[in-house]
Order: C-alpha cells, then sequence, then structure tokens
C-alpha cells in the first residue's frame, strides 16, 4: 500500500525538482520517487564485481589498522 510522507524544501530547491519533473512529464512526487530510488540503487548498493574489487584490498587495510594500532603511523587529519 502506497505511503504519503511529507518533505519541507525551500523554495529553490522545489524549482529544481519541479524543473526536472516537467523535464521528464513527471509529476513532482513520482520524480522524487524516481530520482531517490536511482540514487539508492546507483550509489548506496554494491554489486558483486565492486565488493570483490574492495575485498581484494582487504588485508592490506588490516595491515595498515594493526600498524596504527602498534603505533608505526600517525593518523593526521
Amino acid at each position: 500500500m502506497a505511503k504519503t510522507i511529507t518533505v519541507r524544501i525551500d523554495d529553490n530547491v522545489y524549482a529544481m525538482f519541479k524543473k526536472a519533473a516537467d523535464g521528464q512529464k513527471r509529476t513532482i512526487s513520482n520524480y522524487i520517487e524516481y530520482a531517490t530510488l536511482s540514487y539508492i540503487v546507483n550509489e548506496t548498493v554494491v554489486d558483486d564485481f565492486e565488493m570483490n574489487e574492495i575485498l581484494t584490498f582487504e588485508a592490506d587495510i588490516k595491515k595498515g589498522l594493526s600498524d596504527i594500532s602498534a603505533g608505526r603511523y600517525k593518523v593526521i587529519g
């Protein structure tokens, strides 16, 4: 079942959503749903290929953390 949410945005953000929605011939609410789902799928989910690439650095990351814990490096920042 569909849910309704309320989001408070300023006029400039609303104008951006309106322009983007009009450009895709969507309602503003449909555009926000589309854009949010697109962001979630493309920016927050790691596919198997990307995860395998990340895991290739696992040993190096663990070694670096171990070196920091042992005081062999100083974290600056």
